[in-house]
């Protein structure tokens, strides 16, 4: 089977293609632009005749279509985030609607087997009842929220008016290995995983109250995975969560608690734009239909990225460096 993972060198994708590669079965084309994502990811796989990487922008409609050829299965995670929404609502509107719709017009034509589209919990905004189920009001509070929403419109009327086998995941903030801690991309947990490494401030945007279904990258993969081969998600829509709500107050705790020779405080800023107050997943369709079970509580989790990120052998001033905190990156 020939699998098309777009974003594939992302944080998600790269773990997810790690997966793949696993089944000497699958021949898998990664496809990413290295906007975020990077070829280092991919290194393991470099030695790999089952795994090919191209540089695609997904922006490009017939260069989508070339590497659409031959394609049975589409995991589709390429997307521009949420702080870069803030700063430049059109390029993540191009990225995320247009360049999904370039691959849904051009899987059509491939007769691909199954199109998985990675959306997010964003499109919830903030909960209006807990736990949030898939049937729970779409209310996105940023334009990346609302540009994910728009690519789950597009890939379920592409199944609603032509048949196509469309799958959407809704994975809840994934974090682990290989998660960003640089400017716009950088999400929550490395980012005071570096700076507590650093002695540095945990800076926590408002006051701390807002809560968050953090969810394990090995958990997300296994989801996506289960979800890919479901033939009773066709045209549906599954959370992907661990099904557990944290609040920022707490996971500052914890990673000092995980770091406990770091020296740093707990700094308090005005809340980012934005921001959902509130996540909290029900995954009883995925534990019912996908027999999916969460696997790493957060403890654990945190434990496992700070372990990586000491691997990794990079210097945790340059970490630093490169990590930035401004309210609109």
């Amino acid at each position: 089977m020939k699998i098309l993972v777009t974003g594939g060198a992302g944080f998600i994708g790269s773990n997810l293609v790690d997966a793949l590669a696993q089944n000497e079965s699958y021949e898998i084309l990664v496809a990413d632009d290295f906007s975020s994502g990077t070829r280092a990811n991919l290194a393991q796989h470099a030695a790999n005749p089952r795994v090919r990487v191209v540089e695609l922008d997904i922006r490009d409609k017939q260069r989508v279509r070339e590497i659409m050829r031959g394609v049975q299965r589409v995991y589709h995670l390429a997307v521009q985030c949420i702080r870069v929404s803030i700063r430049d609502p059109y390029l993540v509107h191009d990225v995320n609607v247009t360049g999904t719709l370039h691959l849904l017009t051009a899987a059509l034509d491939e007769n691909v087997e199954r199109f998985v589209y990675c959306s997010s919990s964003e499109v919830y905004g903030t909960a209006q009842r807990v736990p949030m189920n898939e049937d729970h009001p779409l209310v996105p509070t940023t334009p990346y929220g609302a540009s994910k929403l728009a690519g789950e419109v597009y890939a379920r009327s592409f199944y609603e008016t032509y048949g196509m086998p469309v799958t959407i995941v809704r994975p809840f903030n994934t974090y682990g290995a290989r998660e960003h801690f640089e400017g716009p991309y950088g999400e929550v947990i490395p980012k005071f995983v570096v700076r507590a490494l650093n002695d540095a401030p945990l800076v926590i945007f408002g006051d701390g109250s807002q809560t968050r279904d953090f969810t394990h990258v090995s958990d997300t993969v296994r989801g996506l995975l289960a979800a890919g081969e479901c033939d009773a998600l066709i045209g549906d829509v599954v959370n992907i969560a661990r099904g557990q709500e944290v609040n920022i107050n707490t996971l500052a705790r914890l990673v000092l608690e995980t770091l406990p020779q770091s020296k740093s405080k707990i700094e308090y800023q005005a809340p980012r734009p934005g921001d959902v107050l509130r996540h909290y997943a029900d995954i009883s369709k995925a534990q019912r239909v996908l027999g999916f079970e969460p696997r790493v509580e957060i403890h654990q989790g945190v434990k496992r990225y700070v372990d990586w990120l000491m691997r990794s052998e990079v210097d945790p001033r340059e970490m630093l460096q490169k990590e930035k905190l401004r309210n609109w990156e």
